[in-house]
Formats: structure tokens, C-alpha cells, sequence
């Protein structure tokens, strides 16, 4: 539900964007010059012409090179989370992997219901799934950050469900990145920040160069980009497990190195023809934290650790594309286009200032203990890969008096997913890894097996396996008469693994008068289970009920999914509705609102984690002999409906000397739980996915994002500024119910142009130092150093923060 006071603020904000851009309107100069005969054309949600994002029978966002260069940002999920108000990058702590690669999504939903695309082609996904409890959990997303801001020209956002047009994973909506392409030009760009803190410290580096390839407009387009960060920690004292009290807890960003190397190229043959290629490698170097362990818990040793110690989570990202194709003219205005595209992602994790405590007190043949245990070792990598082959054709048919723009397509997509097992030190029970012999510590306890903070990955845990599948499409787009634009679209899929499936789409627009628009979408979705969730397995360390336990990830199939009934996976199916007005009153002047309706029927989740009955039970009989506290699984156990309204409204205003740009973006959202469900006789849908866990999906993303921004052009001088408002987000899993309050965000920069292409920022982020409000109900953790939000974080735990950035082009 919408409060009234915070209704009340946006609405008046609306109203005086809308104000100002009326009377910005009234002052535009008599040339009749404006920004929307400067308007870039989008390709995405149709295969037929380009077209303007204004005159599409979808809403498309359209992100230029100006806000990729003006936003602040150098992380791209963070980039679109401040200029796109139905894009969410939650800021994630304590979460292993999930602090490094930070779930990206779009209106609200899951990171893997959004489908990511590279000029035009499938984007393979990360090698992670989330599981902590964090934002789209139990998913394994496109790593949004793999991709450098210096080699894109501008970006694309369909939001609207487009299943039936681009395959598995369109459920919420599309994000097309398009690659630079200029030719003969050197992009060169730097950037230095730090926290008004003093400490984050952020620095940043790329290079663009376009050369010509031949006499014919062929090209190649490289990009080379460094950044590093410094961590932050914003962790209070802990006065639970030490005295005197002190920081023990890592709450924050963590040390980040990353680089670069991307390429996008083509090479005509002739007129009609040409080959092309892109792709890039990436390379990310970050740290993170577990939880810590107190001097006087079995989990560490006291002469080795007297005062407890905080294991320390080292990451290593590699990302590598590569994308390469044939596009050919045909006759009567036909296009082909054929094109092979190989991704992949891959995770190593390294457990350091840490120790596996039954090495430490294994006993000896001879008798006494083994008192001795390695520090650090690797626990595991995580390997996901995609071969995705494309033939498509489009073009015109005559049909009476009408034309229809066809395209029809074939692809093959062949997906694989790899878990290597770690140091033996990393998960074994002792040396010996033998659980028939009794491992204790000098409590009486037993001794937890592997390292600590990040277990490894075992033997047992491992996994080389994939899957493939075929599909096939049709698009149709017509003018019937010139006020009105019909689109459809059918995809057959078949997979190798749970079989096959089909959907549709249905557009339509009609225009009355150039000022006024109105179209809607109707369609069907789905999204296979990705491989990640067919054969992800682990051991982890959570927290539950203040207790450090350890956490079985079982995968689909195993004993333990058995033994509790859970069925294998199967596909996700959606419907999606929406239906949306363009007005256009005045020259120069737009705005759109669109409302839409997404239910999902069979989500895939990641289950609540089971524990045993107190006193014995079912549960327990079955957790009990494997050794675990808890256990957790991917299921289709809930069905969902989502809701909204976005609403986009833009005024450019040419003075004699100057240009004013007014925008507001309000996007208003809300996720519903309908029905929980379950196949098991042991868990009902309730147990099987509890409370803690609907609360993540109904209100761990904003309900409402909206962003308003004034854009203002003088001479040599830029002023913008952009205001970010982000409703309250609530969690419970790890303490009581906790909400963190809305708060708007304001960013601003001044830029001067030394010339048309040498250009000097000074900018500032959250520029009145917002954060979000203290815990309030939150149990033990304020004692433990959790002083504001964790895992549901939008706006993250910063602050302020300052940059100087110096961009040159020759």
C-alpha cells in the first residue's frame, strides 16, 4: 500500500517537474529547434524498421552516451540503477560470492527473468547463484558489471515481457547494450573519488580507439578499462562477543580490482554483405567477509586466534565473449543473418585468515591431537558456459494493400555448468575425511568440518554436466492503415532436459492524432530452469537464530530431495499485460504511462532452510544422519502477480544560448505472493517457503523508484542534477521484521568544456549524505556491529561520496 505522505511528496514533485516543463515550454526559442529531432532510434521489441522510443507499441527506455558519461556511476548495474527507475541493483554485505557479482533487476523480479543482450545477441549469464539471503535469491543472473561503460554507446530497456520474441528469461522486460562503433577517433577518460568517509577511494581509466578496416566503412572498435576501489566498513563496535567492545564485522564495500578489453568490429564483403564480431574479457579481483568468529566458539582455536578472528572471502571473476556472424541483403528488401555466440563465466573462491578446526583436533594414531591446520586455501570455482547458434531472415510481404514486416529464426543454444571441488583442507572432516571418527573440541563439541567462512566445494559437490535446446520463432508486424500498428509473435522452444513449450505475443498501437498514442501487449512467458539450478550443490555457514550453522545446498534428484518429496524442476510460465498512452501536447514536450500486470505460475525459488523439530520428527530424520543443521533447495513453490505504473515525462527547452533538458521518471511497483504450494508430504508450501522468505520477494526491492533530473547547458558549462527516490524495503530472515524507510538520493555534477571534445567533471553523490535509518527491531544484530540495513540495500551504506572526472576525444 501507498502512505498518503509519501504519495502526497511524489505527486508534488510530479507536479513540478510538469510545471517547470511546461513553462520551459513557453520560452522556447522561435526556431522551433529541439531535442526530439536529435532523438536516437531503438531496435528493441520490434524487427521491423527502427523506430523512435516514442513511437513503439511497447515502452522502451533509451539510455544515451551523455547520461553514461553525466550519471557518476562507473559500475554499470549501479549506472542503471540511477538513471532507470525499473532497474534495481541491491547493495548485498556477508553474502560470499553475492557481494561481488550483485543481483541485477528489472521491475521487481527475479535477476534471472530478465534477458540481457550485446547488440542484439544472448548474453550468457554468471557462473553464481545467489544463495544468501539476498535479492534474487535462489538465481543465477547476468553479471551487469562484466561489461565497461567506455566501449558502450548507448542501452536500451524494453520492459515488457518479450518471451516469445527473444527466448527464456524475457519474463520482465529486455536490456539491449550497444557497442561503440566510431571510426578514426581516441576516447581517452579518467576518474578519481573517495567518501566524504576518506575512504573507498575509487580509481578509474579507459581508452577508446576506432580504426578502419579496408575501403568499404569496415571498422574495428577497441576499448581498454582499469578501475580500483578501496573498502569501506561501516560496521559498528560489537558488544556481544568481545570486551571491551570493538569492530569484528566487515559491513561494506569491499577492495575491488578490475579490467577490460573489449572489441566490436565488421568487414564488408560487398553491398550486401558483411561479416562482423565483438566480445570482450574481463578480469575482477574482489574481497569479502563471513561472519566472525569469537574467541570462546568451537568454530576457532583460541592459540592460534585469541581474540576471534573474521574470515576473509578473496573472488576471482574472469568473464570472456565472443560473438561472430554473417549478415547478407537479399533481394525485395530481405535481410539473413547468421551468427555464433560463445560466452562464459567462471568464480574462484580463496578462504584466507581462517582454519579448518578438525584438522586441528583430529586425533593422532598414536594418541594426542594433530594441532595444526592451513590458514588459507582455494575452496572451489564456480564455471558456466553458453554456445548459442543464430539463422535469421526478415523483411517485407505484400499482403493486399497492407505490408507485414516477417522474421523468422532458428537458434541452437547449448549451455554447461561446471562445480570444482576445492583444497581437500577446504571441506574435509579431519585429514582422513572420515565421519566414523569422532573429532571434538575441548568443549566437547564436534569439530566443524572444512574451512571456515566459505566451505569448500567437495568432490561430492562437483559437477560437469549441460543441456541444449532448439527454437523456433515468427514475428509479424503490420500497418493496416496508418493509425494503427499490429504486431505477433509465436516461439516453439524444446529443451534436451524437461521438453519443450511454447508462447506468444500480441501488440498493438494506435495513433489518432500525432499528439496521442495508445498501445498495449498482451503475451505469454517462460523461463526454463538454468542449469545453475538444475545442478548447483553445497555447504555453507548461516546464521540462524544468532547461531553460526552449517547449511546444506542439495540439487535436484539428490537423496535429500527425495527423501522430502520435492519434485524435479520445471519451467516457469507467465502471462503479461500491459497497456499504455504517448502523449505529445506541445513540440518538444512527452510523456508516457504505462501500466502492466506479470503473473508467474511455478516460480523457481530457493527454499526457506528446513531445520530439524526440536525433540526429533520427519525432519529430522532425515537431516539428522547427513551431518547438516539445515538444508535448502530449488523448487517451484509459489506463484506470483506483479503490478505497476511507470510514468516518463521529458521537456528540452533551446534557449538563444542555452539548452534546459527536464525529466521525470516515476515507476510505481508491486510484487505479490499468491499461492504457495508444495509436493512434498513432509513441508507444506508454508514450511517449504516460510514468511522470512516472502517478505524478500514482496518487499526486498523498492515498490516505488522514481527519478527526476534537470539537465542544463551553457556555453561551455553543464550543470545536471538527479534526484533518485527509493521506497522502503523490509527483511526478516536473519533478525525480527526490520523496515528501512524511503529516501531520496541527489546527485549533481558541473562539467566545462575546454573544447567540443576536452571536457573537466566535478560531481557529487548523494550529495546530502542519506542512509538508511538504524536497525530499530533488529534482535541481537546491533551488537553484533549491524548498525543499518544488510542484504534488501538499495541505496547502500556509503554516504557521500566525490568524484573529478577528465574525458578527451581526438
Amino acid at each position: 500500500m501507498i502512505r498518503a505522505p509519501q504519495f502526497k511528496r511524489t505527486l508534488l514533485a510530479s507536479a513540478i517537474l510538469l510545471l517547470a516543463a511546461q513553462t520551459a515550454q513557453a520560452q522556447t526559442s522561435t526556431d522551433g529547434s529541439a531535442r526530439a529531432d536529435e532523438q536516437t532510434v531503438v531496435v528493441l521489441g520490434s524487427r521491423s524498421v527502427a523506430k523512435t522510443a516514442l513511437d513503439t507499441s511497447s515502452p522502451v527506455g533509451l539510455i544515451g552516451l551523455k547520461d553514461l558519461q553525466t550519471a557518476g556511476p562507473l559500475e554499470l548495474g549501479k549506472l542503471l540503477q540511477t538513471l532507470d527507475p525499473s532497474f534495481n541493483f541491491s547493495t548485498t554485505f556477508i553474502s560470499d560470492g553475492t557481494d561481488s557479482i550483485r543481483p541485477a533487476t528489472l521491475r521487481s523480479l527475479g535477476p534471472d527473468q530478465v534477458l540481457v543482450l550485446i547488440n542484439g545477441k544472448r548474453r550468457h549469464q554468471q557462473a553464481l547463484v545467489n544463495v544468501q539471503q539476498t535479492v534474487g535469491r535462489g538465481s543465477a543472473g547476468t553479471d551487469i558489471n562484466a561489461i565497461p561503460l567506455g566501449a558502450i554507446h548507448h542501452i536500451e530497456v524494453l520492459r515488457d515481457g518479450a518471451a516469445a520474441q527473444y527466448g527464456s528469461d524475457a519474463i520482465a522486460g529486455v536490456i539491449n547494450i550497444v557497442l561503440k562503433s566510431n571510426i578514426g577517433e581516441t576516447s581517452l577518460s579518467g576518474q578519481l573519488g573517495t567518501t566524504s568517509d576518506g575512504d573507498g577511494d575509487l580509481y578509474s581509466a579507459s581508452a577508446n580507439r576506432g580504426f578502419a578496416l579496408g575501403e568499404n566503412g569496415g571498422y574495428i572498435n577497441l576499448t581498454l578499462e582499469g578501475r580500483k576501489r578501496g573498502e569501506t566498513n561501516r560496521a559498528g563496535p560489537d558488544s556481544l562477543r568481545v570486551n571491551p567492545p570493538r569492530v569484528t564485522q566487515h559491513i561494506g564495500d569491499s577492495n575491488t580490482k578490475d579490467g577490460y578489453f573489449w572489441w566490436n568490429g565488421a568487414l564488408p564483403i560487398d553491398k550486401e554483405s558483411e561479416f562482423y564480431a565483438f566480445g570482450g574479457v574481463s578480469k575482477r579481483k574482489s574481497d569479502s567477509y563471513g561472519f566472525f568468529r569469537s574467541a570462546g566458539d568451537d568454530r576457532t582455536v583460541s592459540s592460534v586466534y585469541p581474540n576471534g578472528f573474521l574470515p576473509a572471502i578473496s573472488t576471482d571473476i574472469k568473464d570472456a565473449s565472443f560473438a561472430f556472424g554473417y549478415r547478407h541483403d537479399l533481394p525485395r528488401d530481405w535481410k539473413a543473418d547468421v551468427s555464433i555466440n560463445y560466452g562464459r563465466s567462471e568464480l574462484a573462491f580463496h578462504e584466507s585468515n581462517s582454519l579448518n578446526v578438525s584438522y586441528w583436533y583430529e586425533p593422532k594414531p598414536g594418541g594426542g591431537v594433530y594441532a595444526d591446520s592451513p590458514r588459507e586455501a582455494d575452496t572451489g570455482t564456480l564455471r558456466f558456459s553458453q554456445l548459442t547458434f543464430n539463422a535469421d531472415i526478415k523483411g517485407p510481404v505484400k499482403v493486399g494493400d497492407s505490408e507485414v514486416s516477417l522474421a523468422t529464426g532458428f537458434e541452437y543454444r547449448q549451455d554447461n555448468y561446471q562445480i570444482i571441488a576445492g583444497d581437500p583442507v577446504s571441506y574435509q572432516y579431519g585429514r582422513t575425511n572420515n565421519p566414523a571418527i569422532a573429532i571434538t573440541t575441548p568443549s566437547g563439541a564436534t569439530a566443524a568440518a572444512g574451512i571456515q567462512g566459505f566451505p569448500g566445494y567437495t568432490p561430492g559437490t562437483a559437477v560437469d554436466s549441460g543441456r541444449h535446446n532448439i527454437a523456433l520463432f515468427l514475428d509479424a508486424e503490420t500497418k493496416p492503415i496508418n493509425t494503427v500498428t499490429l504486431g505477433g509473435a509465436v516461439r516453439y522452444e524444446k529443451y534436451s532436459d524437461f521438453g519443450s513449450t511454447v508462447t506468444g505475443k500480441l501488440s498493438g498501437r494506435f495513433d489518432p492524432t500525432k499528439e496521442v498514442g495508445i498501445r498495449a501487449s498482451l503475451s505469454t512467458g517462460f523461463r526454463a530452469p538454468s542449469v545453475q539450478q538444475e545442478f548447483y550443490s553445497s555447504v555453507s555457514t548461516n546464521l540462524n537464530n544468532g547461531v553460526l550453522t552449517e547449511t546444506l545446498t542439495a540439487r535436484q534428484g539428490s537423496a535429500v530431495t527425495q527423501a522430502f518429496g520435492i519434485k524435479p524442476l520445471k519451467e516457469e510460465t507467465s502471462t503479461n499485460g500491459s497497456i499504455g498512452v504517448v502523449l505529445r501536447p506541445v513540440k518538444n514536450f512527452s510523456l508516457t504511462a504505462d501500466a502492466y500486470e506479470i503473473k508467474i505460475k511455478d516460480r523457481i525459488v530457493f527454499s526457506s532452510e528446513i531445520a530439524p523439530e526440536a525433540g526429533g520428527g520427519p525432519i529430522a530424520n532425515i537431516l539428522r544422519p547427513l551431518g547438516v543443521g539445515q538444508a535448502q533447495f530449488f523448487t517451484n513453490a509459489v506463484d506470483t502477480r506483479t503490478r505497476g505504473l511507470d510514468v516518463v515525462a521529458e521537456n528540452t527547452t533551446k534557449f538563444d544560448s542555452s539548452t534546459l533538458v527536464l525529466s521525470g521518471q516515476l515507476g510505481f511497483n508491486k510484487t505479490e505472493v499468491t499461492k504457495r504450494h508444495s509436493t512434498s508430504s513432509v513441508l507444506s508450501g508454508e514450511k517449504l517457503f516460510d514468511k522470512s522468505q516472502v517478505t524478500l520477494i514482496e518487499h526486498g526491492q523498492p515498490r516505488k523508484h522514481h527519478v527526476v533530473a534537470a539537465d542544463y547547458t551553457t556555453g561551455a558549462w553543464n550543470l545536471n542534477t538527479r534526484a533518485n527516490y527509493y521506497g522502503p524495503v523490509e527483511a526478516e530472515n536473519f533478525s525480527p521484521l526490520q523496515k528501512w524507510d524511503a529516501r531520496w538520493l541527489v546527485d549533481a555534477s558541473v562539467r566545462y568544456g575546454f573544447s567540443k571534445r576536452t571536457f573537466l567533471s566535478v560531481g557529487v553523490n548523494n550529495a546530502f549524505n542519506q542512509l538508511p535509518n538504524l536497525w530499530a527491531n533488529g534482535g541481537d544484530f546491533p551488537k553484533l556491529g549491524f548498525t543499518r540495513c544488510w542484504e534488501t540495500c538499495p541505496i547502500g551504506v556509503n554516504g557521500r561520496s566525490f568524484y573529478v572526472r577528465a574525458d578527451t576525444a581526438f
